[in-house]
């Protein structure tokens, strides 16, 4: 059989590719604009020393931010989209190198405001808004500015802890050079002593085999590997903690928590309540434990067993219009302004389709001003289907925030930026749940849906507890140690699968490998996000008008107010546990129907 040839760009329709040109009209028109954007770092360095003296300045600037916000946007958005198109063209990348230049100009120019802004009394604060009335659009984006006065600095101490800012990053580069780049892995076996190129990319193919053998090899190879490299892994987590401990304590926050937190807008009961709500229903995860290894028929079950699917892959082919229609299917408890625009945004391109020459590969949304762009590489499968609902969530959370908030209030928080893309996902799924007879492509489904709450809610909670004991460690004074730090990570590894999994001693080790450790607290995002969006999706399944407006509110917020002020207003407060467990209550139902699944 002739293997199927990727097309050029040329060569796909026109009609799978987005609308590049709503943006600027041609390559010229972008140029022109990237030009004339040279302006604006000599027109913001014009207001250095002005912004606390006169309230007429102060409203100037933060006009003229807007409009370089927008502009920005446009150029970012053109040149990166362009540059995704084709890869291979240096055109593309050398704009997205010119417009990072510019960007860069500007908030160099720019580094007078926040001190200038902070500086402001409360009292010249009050009457600035008096003088100037229109200044009250920028009450919230000065407030969050100002809100920040008791962890800046003087000028001088904020210069001195810039320039130890690319010395704090360096543990994260050392890590991602070690990972990337200098670590490599000896071949795993098969049953039947076949090799297999062991490599990041690889491994999580050979953890899905059949070939039990060849899962065990990937694993224990993966990991021993990992441990002749424990010191310097050690090493390097143990400076990334000193540095985050140092900016903490530099900035007078309470610890390296708050200080992660603070940027968003998220208090840190939230990180505490999801570890404790996770733990009140830690049973649900133990059952499912137990229950793979019963459907996989095993005496023991291993860590290379947990990523081996429990019911085998439902060949159905999918094209993208099939797809297209269902997803509109599943959403339709959102209402027929939602689905329009959904609808309208496939037929009027924002959706670049399929695959081609130096295409970038993966799947995102970019929330242009215009209207989003959505990026998919469809392969006719049941995955791309799901990918199309959650990129499709992210796109129309864009769009309704640039519709209805003005440009200083239109980005929305990267707390809440998982929400609306997994509430599409758990609304396909139980839209498919609900339209599904068959019990093999039943429990196929249930299958996803069960390892999605798997690895979203409960590892990357325990990622988060990880990253949080280590970090406390640090406050302590404790030793850093690679026996310490294994430790640690195996007993929570025995705490959150149970009993019924064997420990295998390489486990331990895991935490040398996940990147996500030198994020800064950002992983328990995953696990946020995902609790609110199946607790959204409920709510918004079993009820009525009130809820799904109250979700479209959420949707249409941006950062008008705080992330967990737009999260209760869309009906779930994430400083409660509450919403953790009602997420974790579905996942017992699904347990309960995949275990008379396939019992019958």
């Amino acid at each position: 059989m002739e293997e199927k040839r990727i097309p050029k760009r040329s060569e796909v329709p026109e009609q799978y590719k987005w609308h590049i040109n709503d943006i600027y009209p041609s390559d010229e028109a972008f140029e022109k604009a990237l030009s004339d954007a040279g302006k604006y770092p000599g027109e913001v360095a014009a207001f250095e020393g002005k912004l606390c003296a006169s309230p007429a300045d102060l409203l100037g600037y933060m006009k003229l931010d807007d409009e370089i916000t927008e502009i920005a946007e446009d150029l970012i958005n053109y040149s990166n989209r362009k540059s995704d198109e084709d890869t291979a063209v240096s055109l593309y990348s050398g704009w997205c190198d010119r417009v990072t230049a510019l960007l860069v100009g500007i908030g160099s120019a720019a580094a007078f405001a926040v001190p200038e802004i902070i500086s402001i009394t409360d009292e010249d604060m009050e009457r600035f808004y008096k003088e100037q009335p229109a200044l009250e659009h920028y009450r919230i984006a000065l407030d969050r500015i100002r809100a920040r006065r008791a962890h800046t600095l003087s000028p001088a101490e904020e210069r001195v802890a810039a320039m130890a800012g690319e010395m704090m990053a360096s543990p994260s580069t050392i890590f991602s050079m070690l990972d990337d780049a200098d670590i490599k892995f000896p071949d795993a076996y098969d049953k039947d002593g076949k090799a297999h190129q062991l490599t990041h990319g690889s491994y999580i193919p050979l953890m899905i085999s059949e070939d039990r053998e060849l899962r065990r090899s990937a694993f224990t190879t993966l990991y021993k590997t990992y441990k002749g490299f424990e010191n310097t892994y050690t090493a390097t987590i143990s400076a990334h903690l000193k540095a985050l401990a140092f900016n903490a304590d530099v900035h007078k926050y309470e610890n390296t928590l708050e200080a992660a937190l603070d940027s968003t807008e998220v208090p840190t009961s939230v990180y505490y309540n999801l570890i404790d709500a996770v733990h009140a229903n830690m049973d649900k995860m133990h059952r499912y434990v137990a229950l793979r290894k019963k459907i996989l028929k095993l005496d023991e079950l291993h860590y290379y067993d947990l990523y081996s699917p429990m019911v085998s892959d439902v060949t159905q082919k999918i094209t993208y219009e099939q797809a297209v229609e269902t997803v509109l299917e599943a959403v339709k408890p959102l209402g027929e302004e939602y689905c329009g625009i959904m609808k309208g945004g496939f037929e009027s391109g924002w959706v670049d389709v399929y695959e081609n020459e130096n295409k970038r590969s993966g799947a995102y949304s970019a929330g242009a001003y215009c209207h989003p762009f959505v990026l998919l590489n469809h392969t006719d499968d049941l995955q791309s289907e799901f990918t199309i609902a959650h990129e499709m969530g992210h796109a129309l959370h864009s769009y309704y925030s640039n519709k209805y908030q003005p440009v200083t209030y239109r980005e929305y928080k990267i707390f809440v930026a998982e929400v609306a893309s997994t509430f599409n996902e758990s609304l396909l799924m139980q839209h498919l749940l609900k339209t599904t007879t068959d019990k093999k492509t039943r429990a196929y489904l249930i299958n996803s849906f069960l390892e999605q709450f798997r690895a979203t809610l409960y590892r990357q909670t325990m990622f988060a507890e990880f990253e949080l004991k280590i970090n406390e460690m640090q406050a302590r004074g404790e030793a850093i140690t690679s026996d310490a730090l294994c430790e640690l990570y195996g007993k929570l590894n025995d705490l959150y699968y149970g009993s019924e999994i064997v420990h295998d001693p390489e486990i331990d080790h895991e935490w040398e490998r996940i990147p996500h450790f030198y994020y800064d607290y950002y992983v328990y995002q995953y696990a946020t996000g995902f609790s609110a969006a199946i607790a959204l999706s409920q709510r918004v399944l079993k009820g009525g008008d009130k809820e799904r407006e109250d979700y479209l509110g959420f949707l249409k917020g941006g950062c008008s107010k705080t992330p967990i002020d737009l999260l209760k207003g869309a009906g779930v407060d994430m400083t409660d546990g509450k919403v953790v467990s009602s997420a974790l209550e579905l996942f017992g139902e699904l347990l309960d129907e995949m275990e008379t699944l396939t019992e019958s």
